[in-house]
């Protein structure tokens, strides 16, 4: 019988250089997408996905994920003293929403070494990991649609999405196996490669911040090597463990947007604004009113 998944996992402990200087003294998962951080949607998916068991794994100078997530009595104390009703509802939901661990990394080594700390926290069951630079917005929720193929396959799933060639070597692709037919956007995985060359890329499916995992990723993750920049890479446990079992990719059906760099982010905050009721028709006016071209020689 195949156990539910109950937990997610994340990773949550690198330093964020790519945006220097405001992460200087703030985590990049709590800067905001609109009026939330960006951490938030990924734990909100969890739960929309029915998974309420959250670990976090932090590192030095994240204490604001975890305060961010804890209950604030003084600042619930301060809205219901003033009758910001809607705004305390929101405040409490945050922290009541989800059962939180949190677990240090110590150094940042790698997604690999991220996920093997995690190990007694998760025990022997399934789990997901959400990468919370990557903003899923999908319905259902796409750890929701992992699940669901986990339970049909019984084996550990990948989010996969097709990449421009251009751009395959920032992902780790997959290599499907050919001829087999498990329905929509569903893929039995050969082999897995990390960030290869683009005319080394067996696929133009690349691995996305989604991962539905099963215990027996720990084992695989500690007797790997680290890489040459002394990291241990999820990607090379789990081709590890595709010796002993097979691994299955999904393309979750959604639109995703990579926060972990300075237009993906910028793009996610326009697009999340522009879903809001209370902001959809003043945003869009005001970015008409701009009347933005690109300066010549900057195309």
């Amino acid at each position: 019988m195949i156990k539910t998944v109950r937990k997610v996992v994340f990773p949550a402990a690198g330093l964020g250089t790519r945006f220097l200087p405001a992460t200087k003294a703030q985590p990049k998962e709590m800067l905001p997408l609109v009026d939330k951080p960006i951490i938030q949607y990924g734990v909100e998916e969890a739960v929309a996905s029915g998974v309420r068991n959250i670990i976090l794994v932090t590192g030095r100078g994240k204490n604001a994920i975890e305060d961010h997530f804890d209950v604030n009595v003084e600042l619930e104390s301060f809205l219901e003293a003033r009758g910001k009703r809607e705004q305390l509802d929101e405040v409490r939901k945050i922290s009541s929403m989800i059962n939180v661990a949190y677990v240090r990394q110590g150094e940042p080594l790698g997604l690999g070494h991220a996920v093997l700390v995690t190990q007694e926290l998760v025990g022997d069951e399934p789990f997901a990991v959400i990468l919370a630079d990557d903003v899923i917005d999908a319905n259902p929720p796409a750890i929701k649609q992992m699940v669901d193929v986990f339970e049909r396959v019984g084996g550990p799933v990948l989010a996969v999405e097709r990449v421009p060639r251009e751009e395959i070597s920032k992902y780790g692709v997959i290599a499907p196996v050919v001829g087999e037919n498990l329905g929509d956007g569903i893929y039995r995985v050969h082999d897995l490669v990390e960030k290869p060359p683009m005319r080394q890329a067996p696929s133009d499916l690349a691995i996305i911040g989604r991962y539905i995992l099963t215990p027996d990723i720990f084992p695989a993750l500690a007797a790997i090597k680290s890489d040459r920049t002394g990291e241990i890479q999820l990607t090379n446990g789990l081709r590890e463990l595709l010796k002993s079992r097979r691994i299955y990719a999904c393309e979750v059906k959604g639109v995703r947007h990579d926060t972990g760099n300075k237009i993906g982010y910028l793009k996610a905050v326009v697009y999340f604004a522009m879903k809001r009721p209370d902001l959809a028709e003043p945003f869009a006016a005001y970015l008409a009113s701009l009347g933005l071209s690109v300066p010549a020689g900057k195309h």
